[in-house]
């Protein structure tokens, strides 16, 4: 196995330690190790239960660890106050989740545009927002990315299972974060939608975004140059770093 080619910079998720508890007592994340280098894709797979989900929102920065350090593109998260952590997330990070998340009503345009609406700021401090003429010329770009360059005008009502994820996927990188996190990003489609859905994944990848596909789907998780394995809070498996951008592995 080859070893992965250096990328500039930090790696964009890191987890030492991380131990994560509930009230109650319950141990959701059990002292867990992490490192996704960028460039990577990466498949976090598990059951229910495993700590795949409480992984995906300490690397999102939608929670803190009891214990351990997380940092996500070379930022502590317990440097961080909330307001930084929120701009955090809107600069550096890109959601997609099961169940798409569109406005009703709205434009695939629009509801890509409005995704840089959180972009006044980052996490070194607060700048000045795009225009909305900027933010809707962005969002077309976005949409010609994911292959839907002719359906801008088209409300979610008119758009299959498999286009509604194409613009949540657009949503989430119009930014342009360094990391992509989708969490069950097929769960909700058909089989050819989804290996539709997967297929943007790997060309956004192959552009340079690291993603992170958090699934219980062991075929998608196969299918993805690494896959680590929770069970009961504790990584037990990785198949190691590997690269997503076309690098040996």
């Amino acid at each position: 196995m080859s070893a992965v080619v250096a990328r500039p910079g930090p790696p964009v998720v890191e987890l030492d330690d991380v131990v994560k508890e509930y009230p109650g007592g319950t141990r959701a994340l059990a002292g867990v190790d992490l490192r996704v280098e960028r460039g990577e894709l990466v498949a976090i797979v598990g059951p229910s239960g495993s700590g795949k989900s409480s992984m995906l929102n300490l690397v999102g920065t939608l929670d803190r660890p009891t214990s351990g350090r997380v940092a996500v593109d070379g930022y502590a998260v317990a440097d961080l106050d909330d307001r930084e952590l929120s701009a955090l997330r809107g600069t550096r990070i890109g959601f997609v989740f099961q169940h798409f998340h569109l406005a009703a009503g709205v434009p695939a345009l629009d509801n890509v545009a409005d995704g840089l609406l959180y972009r006044g700021g980052s996490a070194d401090g607060p700048a000045r927002g795009p225009s909305r003429r900027e933010r809707r010329a962005r969002a077309r770009d976005a949409l010609e990315r994911v292959g839907l360059g002719h359906r801008v005008e088209h409300r979610p009502h008119e758009l299959s299972g498999g286009e509604k994820q194409r613009v949540a996927i657009a949503r989430a990188v119009v930014g342009d974060p360094p990391l992509l996190l989708a969490d069950e990003p097929t769960g909700a489609l058909d089989t050819a939608s989804g290996a539709g859905v997967v297929g943007v994944l790997r060309e956004l990848n192959a552009a340079g975004t690291t993603v992170v596909v958090i699934t219980h789907d062991r075929d998608l998780a196969g299918s993805l140059p690494r896959q680590v394995t929770m069970r009961d809070g504790a990584k037990v498996a990785d198949t190691g770093p590997g690269t997503g951008c076309g690098g040996a592995r």
